[in-house]
């Protein structure tokens, strides 16, 4: 099972990197993810092995850890099309996909509301 931690920052220089030390010193390897900076804070979302650990590592540096979440990975082909693709079969199969990104290895991460509906892809 894939993990997703969602980790709040503030939106100012040096924040990243702070997140990226607390996770490497407490030996979690980022898998994947994705930030953006919304209404004056930062939302990062990474895929994680290990997301309590990831989550007290985050905790431990006094930053914001928020919610956990099981999310799905599915091979990508590198071509036109595939996102159109793999995301109309979880449209097909009723699944509203409400978080999108890729993995350092080129999976595709779907967030979904129905993960059990969606393991039927």
């Amino acid at each position: 099972m894939a993990w997703d931690l969602t980790v709040f920052l503030a939106d100012r220089p040096g924040t990243i990197a702070d997140l990226g030390e607390a996770l490497g010193s407490a030996g979690i390897n980022i898998k994947g993810g994705c930030g953006f900076a919304c209404e004056g804070r930062g939302v990062i979302h990474l895929m994680v092995d290990d997301p309590d650990a990831a989550a007290a590592a985050v905790g431990g540096a006094g930053l914001e850890a928020g919610p956990v979440r099981p999310v799905l990975t599915f091979k990508a082909h590198d071509k036109p099309g595939e996102l159109g693709t793999l995301a109309r079969r979880m449209a097909d199969l009723g699944v509203n996909v409400d978080l999108l990104y890729i993995t350092m290895e080129g999976e595709v991460v779907f967030g979904v509301d129905d993960i059990e509906a969606a393991r039927n892809f």
